[in-house]
């Protein structure tokens, strides 16, 4: 319960991340303070002081040099959360781990793979400090690459816990052709995801807002022209939406066939129930993907398009945890 707990933190997090960054609130604060940084802006001498750290910046003075004090705070409120968020999933993790070592209620293996948990938690605030620095240079924006890591690994984060959450709650059993098909699914639908991570990266779904015609067409012109054209899946406006929206059909027609083939599996109810979570997932996503791309990303299903991801990415987790044939089942 304590992991799935945390896990569930997570899954908060990015939501709070996701909600950072359509708001372009996360280059803020433009300091790492790991322990002191928790402590926020208590009188008017510290917001200002804040807000000229923040007037030093391009994003300040290339975007938002209109800004008053008052206008800052509501872009700082954000951040400080995002931020304070990221340091108590780690409390909430570490002192438990702690208690249960403590205990020796914890075996071997489980507690390395809590340790790897603890490390790609403390890679996660240091991934996040470095997006940040992206921003501070000359571009008054994070770099997508970056942006893409670090949802990219709070994704692995979210995996990690419920799969060794699920180890304890159902120790698992021999692997089958089901969970071998689940696996390969899963990486589709993470992989898709971090396409998503482009698409926010570089604002891309502002524009092309039509479905299922994209400028007009199915396959636009103008695709791959980009100098590189190799860096055109990264940088190119047009083909990161294009290379999103098909990866979503794909991923979606992929689900749907694995629902189907799963029907003629011999399954057992929980495992027949977990195929069905998933199938209801990338329904809903793919609602909301479409949504969000018609609405120009309209700030409340924007954010509830990347919390889709995540509920996919669970959903997925599960279906491929009951399918390895735990002894629960």
């Amino acid at each position: 319960m304590w992991l799935f707990f945390v896990a569930a933190m997570v899954f908060i997090m990015v939501v709070i991340g996701g909600l950072t960054r359509l708001t372009e609130s996360g280059l803020s604060i433009v300091e790492w303070r790991p322990f002191t940084g928790i402590i926020p802006p208590m009188n008017e001498a510290d917001w200002m002081a804040l807000y000229q750290q923040y007037s030093q910046y391009p994003e300040f003075q290339k975007i938002n040099a209109w800004m008053s004090v008052e206008d800052f705070k509501s872009i700082f409120w954000l951040e400080f959360i995002h931020r304070l968020w990221g340091r108590l999933i780690g409390v909430v993790f570490f002192v438990p781990f702690v208690w249960f070592l403590a205990k020796k209620s914890i075996d071997g293996a489980t507690k390395w793979k809590l340790w790897g948990l603890f490390i790609l938690g403390g890679l996660q605030g240091a991934m996040g400090w470095y997006m940040v620095m992206s921003g501070l240079v000359d571009r008054p924006d994070v770099s997508q690459y970056r942006l893409t890591a670090h949802f990219g690994l709070a994704l692995v984060i979210f995996i990690a816990l419920m799969w060794v959450g699920f180890n304890q709650y159902a120790p698992r059993g021999i692997s089958t052709h089901a969970s071998r098909r689940g696996w390969q699914l899963l990486a589709l639908i993470v992989f898709t995801a971090l396409s998503g991570g482009f698409v926010a990266g570089i604002n891309a779904g502002h524009t092309y807002n039509t479905f299922p015609l994209m400028d007009g067409q199915l396959i636009p012109d103008g695709l791959f022209v980009y100098s590189p054209a190799w860096l055109a899946p990264f940088e190119d406006h047009m083909t990161v939406q294009w290379d999103h929206r098909w990866l979503a059909k794909l991923t979606f027609v992929m689900v749907i066939l694995f629902w189907w083939r799963a029907g003629k599996w011999n399954l057992t109810p929980q495992q027949r129930l977990a195929t069905q979570l998933v199938l209801a997932a990338v329904c809903l996503q793919v609602t909301l993907g479409i949504s969000t791309l018609l609405s120009v990303v309209w700030l409340p299903l924007g954010v509830a398009h990347q919390a889709g991801a995540v509920v996919l990415v669970g959903a997925m987790t599960y279906a491929v945890y009951r399918l390895s044939g735990d002894r629960s089942a």
